[in-house]
């Protein structure tokens, strides 16, 4: 943190509050590279306090263990046992007198006490000991082994549970592109495969080609600065009554050497900003439409120096070298690079973004009648809401830069939840309601749980709720 930011006068831009939600005072901020960026204080405390738990503690995460040491306190070897009652020695259950260098995500380090580490840690801890020899210490003999045993144990627990979400809706979802072909050849169908063109057909514009081999592009002396990734689709069905089958591209963006906090952070509007514009919007009689714009983090440029191997989904060029151009779905950068350039549009056409939401875009003007009143952009991502007595200027310049998925229209639907009119004491107000949601909710649960031939508790021919094949994921 530098300094308060200061418009041309001198001023201090924004407003001081003592609650740091509410303090829209702009600071300059300096990156570790050296960039300084402008951001209100309420986004930087909203930045902070996702960072830490209700207690204030900040959430660390566990990059490694570096040393360790033990005090005086710490039992020796030779003390390191107990007689049990049939006269056997019995490793003592203790880890007194040890601590451990633990290395963060963020280059920070700290001592903990083995005792703290052991809880939280303690696979890492165990094979730590175990490398550096000292397995055999009292405070680490008693407990090292079993966690070792258990380890694969724990890590097929983990994958089982992944793969068991298998359906949904009562739709098998496929987990590669393989898979997703072999389900359309065994059920006669094309849905999973006109998904996977449909995908491909948006997201090619990100790859370019390169003419290389996989061996030159490994080696990092024709490709200088850039890693490797791995891709794949991830697969979904949409609520929206017809069970569209949806493929989505994505970066294994977890394997990129992870770019600074703030080049990723992307704030978006809340849902408490959304209530009030559509308050406002009610009770100013202002029109509101409603966009999503399609494969929207593709119209930004990607923010990483990456290349991937092209697998199926690219038909006759699977195996080629593809550079990574646009920002693609799982990068940690991707939210950013395309949050700017949407900024950026708006910024053209004379938006500012608001003090207290950056989700909230405002821009002064008048109606017909010469009131003057507030135009606004609530932008989530993609999907993008504008308020005006005139909003369809906004939209059709929009639809002439992005691909707009299926136009722009009063909305029905916004962040899950169903929008409509409802009239009001001789006018119309705007609703936001979950009844659709939860109607398809229970008929889903009805057609699984007559699929099953189950009946509730009580009734003759069940004595339980659900069957025992039953999952709820």
């Amino acid at each position: 943190m530098k300094r308060k930011k200061r418009d041309s006068d001198g001023n201090v831009i924004g407003t001081y509050h003592p609650n740091p939600l509410m303090n829209t005072t702009r600071y300059e901020v300096e990156t570790d590279d050296g960039t300084t960026l402008a951001y209100n204080a309420n986004t930087i405390a909203e930045n902070l306090l996702s960072q830490v738990d209700a207690e204030g503690k900040r959430i660390l995460t566990f990059s490694g263990i570096a040393d360790h040491k033990k005090d005086s306190t710490a039992i020796q070897k030779e003390d390191g046992f107990v007689r049990s009652y049939n006269g056997n020695k019995v490793p003592k259950k203790t880890t007194r007198g040890w601590k451990m260098l633990v290395e963060w995500k963020d280059g920070s380090q700290d001592w903990l006490p083995l005792s703290e580490l052991k809880g939280s840690n303690p696979v890492e801890v165990a094979e730590y000991a175990v490398a550096n020899r000292i397995d055999d210490e009292p405070a680490f003999k008693w407990w090292v082994q079993e966690t070792l045993k258990t380890r694969n144990r724990i890590i097929g627990k983990v994958k089982s549970r992944y793969w068991r979400t298998t359906h949904k809706f009562g739709i098998r979802l496929p987990h590669s592109v393989a898979e997703a072909y072999c389900i359309d050849k065994e059920t006669g169908t094309d849905f999973w495969t006109r998904a996977i063109e449909k995908e491909m057909k948006n997201v090619r514009i990100a790859f370019r080609k390169w003419d290389g081999s996989i061996v030159d592009a490994r080696g990092g002396k024709k490709l200088v600065g850039y890693q490797e990734i791995k891709c794949h689709m991830i697969f979904d069905i949409k609520m929206d009554g017809k069970f569209t089958r949806k493929a989505r591209f994505v970066a294994g963006g977890h394997t990129v050497e992870k770019p600074e906090p703030v080049a990723t952070y992307s704030s978006v509007v809340s849902r408490d900003s959304v209530r009030l514009a559509f308050l406002i919007a009610g009770l100013n009689d202002l029109e509101i439409l409603a966009t999503d714009i399609g494969n929207a983090y593709l119209n930004a440029p990607c923010g990483e120096k990456i290349w991937t191997i092209a697998g199926p989904e690219f038909g006759e060029e699977q195996g080629s070298v593809m550079i990574i151009e646009r920002a693609l779905y799982g990068l940690a950068s991707s939210g950013k690079q395309w949050r700017d350039m949407l900024a950026d549009t708006l910024r053209s056409e004379g938006y500012r973004s608001s003090l207290a939401d950056e989700g909230v875009w405002l821009k002064k003007s008048h109606k017909d009648t010469g009131e003057p009143y507030y135009e606004m952009v609530l932008c989530y991502v993609d999907d993008v809401l504008h308020i005006s007595h005139k909003p369809k200027v906004l939209m059709e310049k929009l639809g002439s830069i992005y691909r707009l998925k299926d136009g722009y229209e009063s909305p029905t639907r916004y962040l899950g939840a169903t929008v409509g009119k409802m009239p009001i004491e001789g006018t119309e107000a705007w609703f936001l309601s979950c009844d659709d949601y939860i109607n398809t909710a229970v008929k889903n649960l009805e057609v699984e749980l007559a699929k099953d031939k189950c009946q509730l508790r009580g009734t003759k021919s069940s004595k339980r709720p659900y069957p025992t094949s039953y999952r709820p994921e």
